[in-house]
């Protein structure tokens, strides 16, 4: 198990939730994603999503009630940053941790649904920060 946690961590994900998003990707059949690195949009910060499909600009937030609910500030943060975000024309798809294990089909079909559709539009002039 420490390996587990150890191998997954270096692939970028920072949370289990992160770790069990990662497991629903595998079944997708889409491109990988790049986890948690940050995103620009002609210098300014948009966000720094849990993964980013950079293929079609798609961006996908595991989003827990505890933290973007409860904690002071987290609701604020989490409007700001979906406000930036969609300045920056970039779709997200929000999902709870939650689902990731009591519903992956749902999830996996929901992440297929948003990537199609971020792919029939132009892709946003969002890039990763280097």
């Amino acid at each position: 198990m420490p390996r587990l946690v150890l191998s997954e961590l270096a692939s970028g994900q920072e949370s289990v939730a992160e770790m069990d998003a990662r497991r629903v990707w595998e079944l997708s059949g889409l491109p990988e994603p790049v986890w948690n690195k940050k995103l620009y949009e002609e210098g300014r910060f948009v966000a720094k999503p849990d993964a980013w499909f950079d293929d079609v600009g798609l961006a996908w937030e595991v989003d827990s009630l505890s933290f973007h609910l409860q904690v002071v500030d987290g609701f604020d943060r989490t409007l700001a940053r979906n406000g930036r975000y969609a300045a920056a024309g970039v779709l997200v798809l929000q999902t709870l941790p939650s689902r990731l294990r009591s519903e992956p089909d749902k999830v996996v079909a929901e992440l297929r649904a948003a990537h199609a559709a971020a792919a029939a539009r132009a892709r946003p002039n969002v890039r990763i920060a280097s």
